[in-house]
Order: structure tokens, then sequence, then C-alpha cells
């Protein structure tokens, strides 16, 4: 299908509303946003090390402090794309803690809503590039924002929300996380959630409890982000093209569907929309998800169509691919805008930062 082409597409509706009231999406999914209010995003962002020179680990001399956070990487892209951003989490009362909440807040995000824990530490991630790509080590265990729970949806930070993003991370971290996770999908507000599925936070990894109980959240949410390579790791051979998920997962009025390199599709109940991916020469993967996941919310609550939503996540991933960090700068507004609107024949090719 072409870039933004129309064809038939299962699903189904909810309304859900603030005291009763209903707010449902319009055609394209302009609407599923909720008012003029913040994007708020709530999981856990943990301090990174990083070898500096981006040699393996056990050779490097030194490493840099950066800040990873698949919700907080969205909430900063957001916010450089000039939509009202918010995170809501918990970092420990240490400096990395401190060093977290300053390097958030210095991308435009509204990070009133995360609390410090004076039990609890920040957690850790550590990077350790090499030929065969970068492994990834965690240590979150006992992490003051995997005691986050249900609470914080009662929080002021989260009742004004336009949009709660959250992602299938957050489940993964404790119990009373996945009990938030819960709690959110039957809350007022519209809900995405972006599947994100790391093995390695899953006892049993795909092949324990993570394909049911991350089938079941994505289903009761209203918009749903998903890797079609991640949704074969979890649900098998069944899932062999993007349209087998919109089968699996009947539930979201908008479910996105990411083929890598290739394209990304849109499902809503009335369509489908197929827009190609960018060419990219492409420095490390990590964070291309959640900014990919920025993008295209931000084409939602500026109220676009899906085909230029889809081609906002796809912009917004490119930067996040060509750097070594979770996050590498936009192209220029002029250059965004004429990248939004360049004929088909044209989107793949040009480059973005000419």
């Amino acid at each position: 299908m072409s870039d933004g082409a129309p064809g038939d597409a299962a699903g189904s509706g909810r309304d859900r509303g603030e005291d009763g009231a209903s707010w449902s999406r319009g055609r394209d999914g302009r609407g599923l946003v909720r008012g003029g209010g913040p994007v708020v995003c709530v999981g856990e962002t943990m301090a990174a090390f990083v070898p500096a020179a981006g040699e393996g680990l056990a050779a490097a001399d030194s490493v840099r402090v950066a800040v990873a956070g698949a919700e907080s990487n969205t909430a900063t892209y957001l916010a450089e794309l000039g939509v009202p951003a918010r995170w809501v989490s918990a970092v420990g009362a240490d400096p990395l803690g401190t060093r977290v909440l300053a390097q958030v807040a210095a991308c435009g995000v509204d990070v009133a809503g995360v609390r410090t824990d004076p039990a609890r530490p920040t957690g850790l991630m550590v990077k350790d590039p090499g030929p065969e790509g970068t492994r990834v080590h965690y240590y979150r265990r006992g992490s003051a924002a995997s005691a986050l729970g249900p609470g914080v949806l009662a929080e002021p930070a989260v009742r004004d929300a336009a949009l709660l993003h959250l992602t299938g991370i957050t489940p993964a971290l404790s119990e009373t996380c996945r009990a938030l996770v819960r709690q959110a999908l039957d809350g007022p507000w519209p809900v995405s959630f972006d599947v994100n599925f790391r093995p390695a936070l899953w006892e049993g990894g795909a092949g324990g409890e993570a394909p049911e109980v991350l089938r079941d959240l994505a289903d009761r949410a209203d918009l749903v982000l998903v890797g079609l390579d991640e949704a074969q790791a979890l649900w098998g051979p069944r899932i062999a093209a993007p349209a087998d998920l919109r089968a699996l997962l009947p539930g979201p009025r908008l479910l996105v569907v990411k083929d890598g390199p290739r394209a990304a599709t849109a499902y809503d109940g009335k369509q489908a929309c197929t827009v190609p991916a960018r060419a990219v020469d492409v420095v490390e993967p990590v964070g291309a998800g959640d900014a990919f996941a920025a993008g295209f919310l931000a084409g939602l609550h500026r109220g676009e169509p899906l085909a230029r939503a889809l081609r906002l996540g796809h912009l917004t991933a490119g930067a996040a691919l060509a750097v070594t960090s979770d996050h590498g700068p936009l192209p220029p507004p002029d250059r965004m805008a004429a990248l939004l609107d360049a004929p088909d024949m044209l989107w793949r090719g040009a480059p973005a930062s000419g």
C-alpha cells in the first residue's frame, strides 16, 4: 500500500471520558488525544553508563553518564516537537537521581510529578558496545521506580493529561507497577501503550507470562505501538504480517505496527495507512522506538492525519538511529516541514539534514 493508502481494517471503538462524558476519535485518528493538555509519560528512567570512546566496557578507560528510560525519552522528544510533555516517576535520593531529574527537565519536560524516594536507589543501566551490537546490563531491582503503584494516578500531575503514555517495561518491574498500568487502562484518560518487550525483564522471557500479560494490557489500551519483530517474539509464527496483529489485538482504537526499516502501518476501525520508512544510516537502534512513539503522538496531538503522524514518527526515529545515545537532534523545523509535505516518491530518498 502506498503512503497513506486506505484499506480495510477491523477494530472496535471505545468511548471513555472524565465524569462519564464521552470523547471520540475522528477519522484518521484525529481527536484521540483529549484536549490540549500535556502528554503524561509514566515509567522508570535510569542513569546510564556508556563507554566514552564507544569501545567495549571491559577495555574502556572512562564512561560518560547519560539518562535512559523509554517514557522520559518519549517525553523529551515530545517537548522538542513542541508538545507539552510531563514525566511521572520516582528516583532515589542520590546523585544519579539528581542527574536524571536535571537532564530530563533541561529538555523542557515537566518533572514536577517525579518523587524522590529516600529508601530506594535510582536504577542503573550499563551499555557494552561490541562488534555484534550493544549489550545492555540493568541494575534496577528494588529501584525507586519499581515501587510505583496505582496511587500515582491520583496525583495532580496526571489529572489533566491529554493522553497517558505507558510501556510494557513498567508491568515487568513489579506487581505494584503492573497494578498501576492495569488501573490506568480503566481511568478517564486516553491511554497509549508501547509494547516495548524487553525479554531480560520478564521471568522466562517470551516463554513466560509476558505474552499473555502484554496482550491483555495492549488490547485494553486506546492506542498501541508495537514492532513486528517483538510481536513475533511474543506471539509466535501466527504473526506473519502487520494485519495479523490487528486480528490479535482488536480492542485498540488505533494500532501502529512498526516493521523495522521497511514501513509503519496504522490501523483504526475504518482504514489501514502504511508509510514507508526513510533510508537511514543506523549507528545504534536503542531509543528509536521511543522516538517514533513521540513523533507519532505529536502528530496526533497536532490533529494531523495518520499519514503525516506516521511520517513524523519516522523522522523522529531517524534522529535516534543516527546517534549512540538514546536522544539525537531532530532536523531543522523547516526541513521537517518540507519532508512532511514531500511527494511519496521523494519521501524515502531526500536527506533529512539537507
